[in-house]
Protein backbone atom coordinates (compact mmCIF):
# COMPACT_ATOMS: atom_id res chain seq x y z
CA UNK A 1 0.00 0.00 0.00
CA UNK A 2 2.91 2.41 0.91
CA UNK A 3 4.51 1.20 -2.54
CA UNK A 4 1.40 2.18 -4.09
CA UNK A 5 0.95 5.31 -2.64
CA UNK A 6 4.49 6.24 -3.27
CA UNK A 7 4.10 5.70 -7.08
CA UNK A 8 0.57 7.86 -6.94
CA UNK A 9 2.64 10.51 -5.73
CA UNK A 10 4.87 10.66 -8.50
CA UNK A 11 2.94 10.63 -11.02
CA UNK A 12 1.13 13.09 -10.00
CA UNK A 13 4.10 15.57 -9.04
CA UNK A 14 5.31 14.75 -12.69
CA UNK A 15 1.33 15.13 -14.05
CA UNK A 16 1.03 18.56 -11.96
CA UNK A 17 4.51 19.77 -11.28
CA UNK A 18 5.21 20.24 -15.27
CA UNK A 19 2.41 22.22 -16.10
CA UNK A 20 3.36 24.60 -13.16
CA UNK A 21 6.97 24.86 -15.17
CA UNK A 22 5.09 25.53 -18.33
CA UNK A 23 2.57 27.81 -16.81
CA UNK A 24 5.52 30.50 -15.47
CA UNK A 25 6.64 30.60 -19.31
CA UNK A 26 2.97 30.83 -20.69
CA UNK A 27 2.34 33.93 -18.80
CA UNK A 28 5.84 35.73 -20.58
CA UNK A 29 5.24 37.08 -24.07
CA UNK A 30 7.50 35.24 -26.42
CA UNK A 31 9.87 37.51 -28.54
CA UNK A 32 12.28 36.70 -31.49
CA UNK A 33 16.10 36.60 -31.86
CA UNK A 34 17.20 37.53 -35.75
CA UNK A 35 16.79 33.57 -36.18
CA UNK A 36 13.53 33.65 -35.31
CA UNK A 37 14.28 31.43 -32.73
CA UNK A 38 11.47 32.31 -30.08
CA UNK A 39 13.07 33.37 -25.94
CA UNK A 40 11.44 34.91 -23.02
CA UNK A 41 13.20 38.00 -21.34
CA UNK A 42 12.29 36.67 -18.23
CA UNK A 43 11.63 38.59 -14.87
CA UNK A 44 13.30 41.50 -13.37
CA UNK A 45 16.82 41.59 -11.24
CA UNK A 46 17.68 43.72 -8.58
CA UNK A 47 21.26 44.65 -7.87
CA UNK A 48 23.21 45.49 -4.82
CA UNK A 49 26.58 46.90 -5.32
CA UNK A 50 29.18 47.80 -2.18
CA UNK A 51 33.21 48.78 -3.34
CA UNK A 52 35.27 51.95 -3.27
CA UNK A 53 35.63 55.01 -5.87
CA UNK A 54 38.94 56.14 -7.20
CA UNK A 55 39.04 59.75 -8.39
CA UNK A 56 41.08 61.01 -11.59
CA UNK A 57 41.28 64.83 -12.30
CA UNK A 58 43.42 67.54 -11.80
CA UNK A 59 44.87 66.98 -7.84
CA UNK A 60 45.67 63.25 -8.35
CA UNK A 61 45.41 59.94 -10.37
CA UNK A 62 47.29 57.59 -8.81
CA UNK A 63 46.04 55.41 -6.51
CA UNK A 64 48.22 55.96 -3.83
CA UNK A 65 47.14 59.71 -3.62
CA UNK A 66 43.45 58.81 -3.22
CA UNK A 67 41.89 58.78 -0.28
CA UNK A 68 39.22 55.83 -1.25
CA UNK A 69 35.80 55.83 0.30
CA UNK A 70 32.69 53.76 0.20
CA UNK A 71 30.54 53.12 -2.93
CA UNK A 72 27.07 51.72 -2.57
CA UNK A 73 24.43 51.06 -5.73
CA UNK A 74 20.71 49.69 -5.52
CA UNK A 75 19.34 48.86 -9.36
CA UNK A 76 17.40 47.54 -11.70
CA UNK A 77 18.04 45.10 -14.75
CA UNK A 78 15.48 43.62 -17.71
CA UNK A 79 16.98 41.57 -20.21
CA UNK A 80 15.90 43.10 -23.93
CA UNK A 81 17.44 40.72 -26.42
CA UNK A 82 19.09 37.13 -25.80
CA UNK A 83 22.49 39.60 -25.28
CA UNK A 84 21.10 43.06 -24.01
CA UNK A 85 19.73 44.13 -20.96
CA UNK A 86 18.65 47.37 -20.11
CA UNK A 87 19.35 48.77 -16.53
CA UNK A 88 19.13 51.88 -13.70
CA UNK A 89 21.28 51.94 -10.90
CA UNK A 90 21.11 55.12 -7.61
CA UNK A 91 24.59 55.46 -5.96
CA UNK A 92 26.29 56.65 -3.33
CA UNK A 93 29.77 57.69 -3.98
CA UNK A 94 32.21 59.04 -1.75
CA UNK A 95 35.82 60.40 -2.51
CA UNK A 96 38.40 62.36 -1.74
CA UNK A 97 42.20 62.67 -3.08
CA UNK A 98 45.71 64.63 -1.94
CA UNK A 99 47.69 66.49 -4.15
CA UNK A 100 49.88 65.13 -6.62
CA UNK A 101 51.64 68.37 -6.56
CA UNK A 102 54.01 68.85 -3.55
CA UNK A 103 54.04 72.77 -3.78
CA UNK A 104 50.28 73.46 -3.29
CA UNK A 105 49.58 70.68 -0.56
CA UNK A 106 45.17 70.39 -1.42
CA UNK A 107 43.43 67.98 -0.34
CA UNK A 108 39.58 67.21 -1.41
CA UNK A 109 36.60 65.44 -0.02
CA UNK A 110 33.38 64.51 -1.62
CA UNK A 111 29.80 62.84 -1.29
CA UNK A 112 28.04 62.04 -3.99
CA UNK A 113 24.69 60.86 -5.88
CA UNK A 114 24.29 58.99 -8.55
CA UNK A 115 21.41 57.80 -10.91
CA UNK A 116 22.42 56.15 -14.60
CA UNK A 117 20.57 54.52 -16.75
CA UNK A 118 22.76 51.76 -18.94
CA UNK A 119 22.88 49.46 -21.19
CA UNK A 120 24.58 45.85 -20.71
CA UNK A 121 25.51 43.03 -23.27
CA UNK A 122 26.59 39.60 -22.49
CA UNK A 123 29.61 38.32 -24.06
CA UNK A 124 28.46 34.64 -23.59
CA UNK A 125 25.13 32.74 -25.01
CA UNK A 126 22.60 31.66 -22.32
CA UNK A 127 20.74 29.04 -23.84
CA UNK A 128 18.20 28.88 -21.10
CA UNK A 129 16.01 31.59 -21.92
CA UNK A 130 14.82 30.27 -25.45
CA UNK A 131 11.29 28.58 -26.00
CA UNK A 132 11.69 24.90 -25.37
CA UNK A 133 15.06 24.66 -23.97
CA UNK A 134 16.23 22.92 -20.82
CA UNK A 135 19.61 24.37 -21.07
CA UNK A 136 20.96 26.10 -17.42
CA UNK A 137 22.08 29.65 -17.71
CA UNK A 138 25.37 29.82 -17.85
CA UNK A 139 27.40 29.33 -14.85
CA UNK A 140 30.19 31.78 -15.62
CA UNK A 141 28.86 35.27 -17.29
CA UNK A 142 31.28 38.13 -19.00
CA UNK A 143 29.82 41.75 -19.66
CA UNK A 144 30.46 45.12 -20.83
CA UNK A 145 28.02 48.09 -20.52
CA UNK A 146 27.82 51.66 -21.34
CA UNK A 147 25.19 54.86 -20.33
CA UNK A 148 24.72 58.17 -19.08
CA UNK A 149 23.26 59.40 -15.90
CA UNK A 150 23.10 62.46 -13.61
CA UNK A 151 25.87 63.54 -10.38
CA UNK A 152 25.07 65.35 -7.34
CA UNK A 153 28.72 66.14 -6.15
CA UNK A 154 29.25 68.44 -2.96
CA UNK A 155 33.72 68.38 -2.74
CA UNK A 156 35.05 70.16 -0.13
CA UNK A 157 39.04 71.71 -0.52
CA UNK A 158 41.46 72.20 2.41
CA UNK A 159 45.36 72.62 2.77
CA UNK A 160 46.66 69.07 3.90
CA UNK A 161 48.25 65.74 3.02
CA UNK A 162 45.94 63.83 5.18
CA UNK A 163 42.42 62.90 5.57
CA UNK A 164 40.41 65.77 7.17
CA UNK A 165 39.02 65.83 10.84
CA UNK A 166 37.33 67.69 13.08
CA UNK A 167 39.90 70.67 13.16
CA UNK A 168 39.74 70.98 9.47
CA UNK A 169 39.53 74.23 8.16
CA UNK A 170 37.74 74.11 4.87
CA UNK A 171 38.38 76.49 2.00
CA UNK A 172 35.70 78.61 0.68
CA UNK A 173 33.55 76.60 -2.43
CA UNK A 174 34.64 78.08 -5.82
CA UNK A 175 30.82 78.23 -6.73
CA UNK A 176 27.82 78.44 -4.08
CA UNK A 177 25.57 76.62 -5.55
CA UNK A 178 27.19 73.17 -4.20
CA UNK A 179 25.52 70.24 -4.24
CA UNK A 180 25.93 70.94 -7.87
CA UNK A 181 24.78 68.86 -10.92
CA UNK A 182 26.58 67.36 -13.63
CA UNK A 183 25.93 64.61 -16.46
CA UNK A 184 28.26 61.22 -16.31
CA UNK A 185 28.80 58.87 -18.98
CA UNK A 186 29.93 55.62 -17.67
CA UNK A 187 31.34 52.90 -19.46
CA UNK A 188 32.27 49.48 -17.84
CA UNK A 189 32.82 45.77 -17.66
CA UNK A 190 32.14 43.08 -14.89
CA UNK A 191 31.78 39.29 -14.44
CA UNK A 192 28.76 36.87 -12.80
CA UNK A 193 28.21 33.79 -11.15
CA UNK A 194 25.64 31.67 -11.05
CA UNK A 195 25.07 30.86 -7.06
CA UNK A 196 21.67 29.48 -7.28
CA UNK A 197 18.80 29.86 -9.89
CA UNK A 198 17.81 33.21 -8.51
CA UNK A 199 21.18 34.67 -7.51
CA UNK A 200 24.33 35.63 -9.08
CA UNK A 201 27.84 37.58 -7.67
CA UNK A 202 30.32 39.31 -9.24
CA UNK A 203 32.54 41.86 -9.64
CA UNK A 204 31.96 44.99 -11.90
CA UNK A 205 34.28 48.05 -12.50
CA UNK A 206 32.78 51.28 -14.55
CA UNK A 207 34.31 54.49 -15.46
CA UNK A 208 32.56 58.02 -15.30
CA UNK A 209 33.25 60.79 -17.96
CA UNK A 210 31.71 64.09 -16.31
CA UNK A 211 30.88 67.61 -17.68
CA UNK A 212 32.30 69.08 -14.48
CA UNK A 213 36.16 70.07 -14.01
CA UNK A 214 34.70 70.86 -10.28
CA UNK A 215 34.35 67.62 -8.92
CA UNK A 216 37.54 69.10 -6.19
CA UNK A 217 36.21 71.93 -6.22
CA UNK A 218 39.77 72.91 -7.64
CA UNK A 219 39.04 74.61 -10.97
CA UNK A 220 39.46 78.20 -11.28
CA UNK A 221 41.54 78.32 -7.96
CA UNK A 222 44.56 76.70 -9.43
CA UNK A 223 45.32 79.68 -12.36
CA UNK A 224 44.85 77.34 -15.64
CA UNK A 225 46.67 74.37 -14.62
CA UNK A 226 42.85 72.56 -14.86
CA UNK A 227 42.49 71.29 -18.48
CA UNK A 228 40.24 68.40 -18.71
CA UNK A 229 37.37 67.44 -17.21
CA UNK A 230 37.44 65.25 -13.97
CA UNK A 231 36.47 61.86 -13.89
CA UNK A 232 36.54 59.09 -11.52
CA UNK A 233 35.94 55.06 -11.17
CA UNK A 234 34.01 52.26 -9.26
CA UNK A 235 34.90 48.81 -8.06
CA UNK A 236 32.14 47.31 -6.59
CA UNK A 237 31.30 43.37 -5.78
CA UNK A 238 27.73 43.17 -6.43
CA UNK A 239 25.05 40.66 -6.10
CA UNK A 240 22.03 39.95 -8.56
CA UNK A 241 18.46 38.67 -7.65
CA UNK A 242 16.16 37.45 -9.90
CA UNK A 243 12.20 38.61 -8.80
CA UNK A 244 10.79 35.22 -9.43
Amino acid sequence: MRIRKLIFGLVAAGVFGAPTVQAQHSRQVRHYNSQGRPYYRGPLHVTLGVGTAFYNGDLGNNPADNLFGPAVSLGVLQRLTPHLHIGSEFSYVSMGAIDQAEGRGLAFVSNNGLGTVFLRFDLLRDESIFAGSRAESPKFQLYVQGGAGLLLYSPRLYKDTERPSSLTEFFQPERNDYPALAGVAPVGAGFQVRLTDQVRAGLEGNYYFTTTDQLDDASTRLGGASLNKDGFGTLMLKVDYSLR
